[in-house]
């Protein structure tokens, strides 16, 4: 599996994104915002989390319209892999990749903890080696992590199983705790919670290492 991790002015987690890939087998380049083309050969993009921007404007509405995301746009509309975290979630919702908005948490406070979630469905690339109903915990940290929609989104997105993740106890007002949701054609992911953050005993935590070896299998099973 090769992957691309963009970077942008802001961004925290981009490092932290390409370890998770890597401790999965995946080989990994690091593309700045400023580039017009991705890497050749790739299976899929992680967009990290952070404060791209400074957050100015809309959370991840300047990153959105940076030049690399216009290839991002066109590898996801050709049926390629995005995984977009926390920030990244944001940008893939300002890119229209995925529905909804983020808003600015409920409580108008920035958390940061971990958090249980449920898996709301096996059935994605990026799902496939949990159970369904199943709960892990993956850490949070976000201010602006409040995931809206309308109700004929939230209604489309249950009738067609593209809620990946639900909270256990909704830390930041998001519509029917909604944690990730999935494209149309389930290749892409946008989540808030920070699954390269659980990937290795060194970080207490081993709950988000099922993504990363989910998208490897798939990948060579493709």
């Amino acid at each position: 599996m090769k992957a691309a991790v963009l970077t942008f002015p802001g961004s925290n987690c981009d490092r932290d994104l390409a370890e998770g890939f890597r401790q999965a087998g995946a080989s990994v380049e690091m593309v700045w915002h400023k580039e017009t083309a991705l890497p050749s050969g790739l299976d899929i993009i992680g967009i990290p989390g952070g404060f791209s921007f400074g957050d100015y404007l809309r959370c991840g509405a300047i990153a959105a319209r940076s030049p690399i995301c216009n290839a991002v746009v066109e590898f996801a509309n050709k049926g390629g892999h995005v995984l977009g975290i926390c920030n990244g979630f944001q940008v893939l919702c300002e890119t229209g990749l995925l529905p909804g908005v983020l808003m600015r948490n409920a409580a108008l406070k920035f958390v940061c903890r971990q958090q249980k979630l449920t898996v709301a469905t096996s059935l994605s690339p990026y799902t496939s080696k949990y159970r369904k109903g199943s709960e892990i915990v993956i850490p949070i940290a976000h201010h602006d992590g409040n995931y809206s929609a309308s109700g004929d989104v939230v209604t489309q997105l249950e009738s067609e199983d593209r809620i990946a993740f639900r909270y256990a106890g909704n830390p930041n007002g998001s519509v029917a705790d909604i944690a990730g949701v999935l494209s149309e054609n389930r290749r892409v992911l946008g989540m808030m919670p920070h699954p390269e953050r659980a990937v290795s005993k060194a970080h207490g935590n081993t709950g988000g290492a099922a993504m990363f070896t989910s998208l490897l299998e798939q990948m060579q099973t493709a």
